[in-house]
């Protein structure tokens, strides 16, 4: 019999009581703000955090988790006779955490080569930010407990990974164009016009799709964008940084376009918000066609 632990980082942005309800690993990002470093979710909760970004004017730094943090929690997996570890983190693009966990992964097998006939390790690469990673590893512990196979959840995630994408309209690029992470945002101009973007986020890669004129036009534009791409009849998320309002009402427009409530909604962490800001509405769908 199978004995599966799922393993992520914190920039899922699941929450303290889903991480320990569900039994996940989740290995922290540091971040740093004001000269002192924080442990994502662990040192500093969500609120905390955007109340310390609105007090600078800093763009917070975070740096990937390490090999030898990977292979530590591999070595403790073993040992208490895990038989496969499903390790998915944040997009390959936008973080060196996915190569460091196959380094890792080759690291523990090198010094433990029995290992290799006793402990599975798969390594998924989200190709994706927050909750677009978080939401589907909250399923697979779901799965987990319910006694699914651990080739089952790799093929559920791998299949939501390539299936899925996320619309978000930031209210401000200050951030993201600082961090320089986030190409789509670097790479619009329009933004003294009154303009916002709507940038998808999919397959490793974020795109402009659509452009707002005005604040007032961000509910229906979205709205609009998300429709014309969503699957029918398949569960939608809602994700916001400190402020919901746009969240809400976007929320209340897809129930009455679709029937349907949103199946949470999910507020940004610090590794998201370092790289996006505290500010801007989303939408994570399965895509038509896909």
């Amino acid at each position: 019999m199978q004995k599966i632990m799922i393993i992520t980082d914190s920039g899922c942005d699941l929450t303290k009581e889903t991480i320990a309800e569900l039994g996940i690993t989740v290995l922290p990002f540091e971040i740093t703000l004001g000269g002192k470093s924080y442990k994502e979710i662990y040192d500093i909760s969500t609120e905390e955090f955007y109340d310390l970004l609105s007090q600078t004017e800093e763009v917070p730094k975070h740096s990937q988790i390490s090999p030898v943090t990977f292979t530590d929690k591999f070595e403790e997996l073993y040992k208490n006779g895990y038989t496969d570890v499903i390790c998915v983190t944040i997009n390959s693009q936008g973080s060196g955490t996915f190569n460091n966990s196959i380094i890792a992964k080759n690291d523990f097998y090198t010094s433990n080569p029995e290992a290799e006939e006793k402990m599975h390790i798969y390594n998924v690469d989200s190709k994706a930010y927050s909750i677009f990673y978080g939401y589907p590893v909250m399923k697979a512990a779901k799965k987990i407990k319910k006694g699914a196979a651990a080739e089952e959840i790799v093929a559920y995630l791998e299949d939501w990974f390539d299936v899925c994408a996320m619309y978000a309209v930031p209210i401000t690029l200050k951030y993201a164009r600082r961090s320089g992470r986030i190409s789509a945002a670097k790479a619009f101009a329009g933004e003294l016009l009154g303009f916002k973007p709507i940038i998808e986020f999919a397959d490793n890669t974020t795109n402009n799709v659509e452009k707002i004129r005005g604040e007032k036009n961000i509910v229906p534009k979205l709205v609009e964008c998300v429709e014309k791409r969503m699957t029918p009849q398949t569960p939608y998320i809602m994700i916001c940084g400190k402020d919901d309002s746009y969240a809400k009402e976007v929320e209340k427009e897809l129930i009455k376009r679709t029937g349907r409530k949103a199946e949470m909604t999910a507020h940004i962490g610090g590794v998201v918000t370092s790289n996006i800001g505290p500010d801007l509405v989303a939408v994570l769908v399965r895509r038509k066609n896909k």
